[in-house]
């Protein structure tokens, strides 16, 4: 089973699950260097059902989002280290979302019974209006953790590598 796919075999695979009375949650992010904090979110979101699909973003995305420098690992390397950890069952790779209403289509068509966020992630407005969408839970499954984030680890890195 490959489980690392397109958003059109994620919605596919999604209604089969619904189908068969299956919970399904749905995680996203950029999971650049993964650290503690990226494995206690998502094993608090696998709790919350039977499956688990983490979307992906897109380098594009990525760069626009989080500077020029980034992704330090492509899209391609980033979901095959996901798809080795055990709570996600699905990977899906996220083609360039435009806005707002690319993400809510996806989600639309998705139709995941919770949506896994961090407590006060800026992405919660958003959560919270897909899920009434679609009348899903939003679960605010962990704290953030302050001190740990790619962003954080990147400058690290870089400040070592000026050295």
């Amino acid at each position: 089973m490959n489980r690392i796919i397109t958003t059109e075999k994620a919605i596919k695979i999604s209604k089969k699950l619904k189908r068969m009375g299956k919970r399904v949650v749905l995680a996203g992010g950029v999971f650049d260097i993964l650290h503690i904090g990226h494995i206690k979110f998502l094993e608090a979101a696998k709790k919350r059902g039977d499956v688990l699909f983490v979307l992906l973003e897109n380098d594009e995305n990525v760069k626009k989002y989080k500077g020029e420098n980034r992704p330090i690992n492509s899209q391609a390397n980033r979901a095959l280290l996901l798809s080795a950890l055990k709570p996600i069952d699905y990977v899906v790779l996220l083609k360039e979302m435009k806005g707002n209403s690319d993400y809510d289509n996806l989600v639309i068509n998705l139709k995941p019974d919770v949506i896994a966020t961090t407590k006060k992630s800026p992405q919660e407005i958003h959560n919270k209006r897909q899920a009434k969408l679609i009348n899903a839970e939003v679960a605010s499954v962990i704290n953030r953790i302050l001190d740990k984030s790619t962003t954080k680890l990147a400058d690290i890195i870089a400040k070592e590598n000026k050295l």
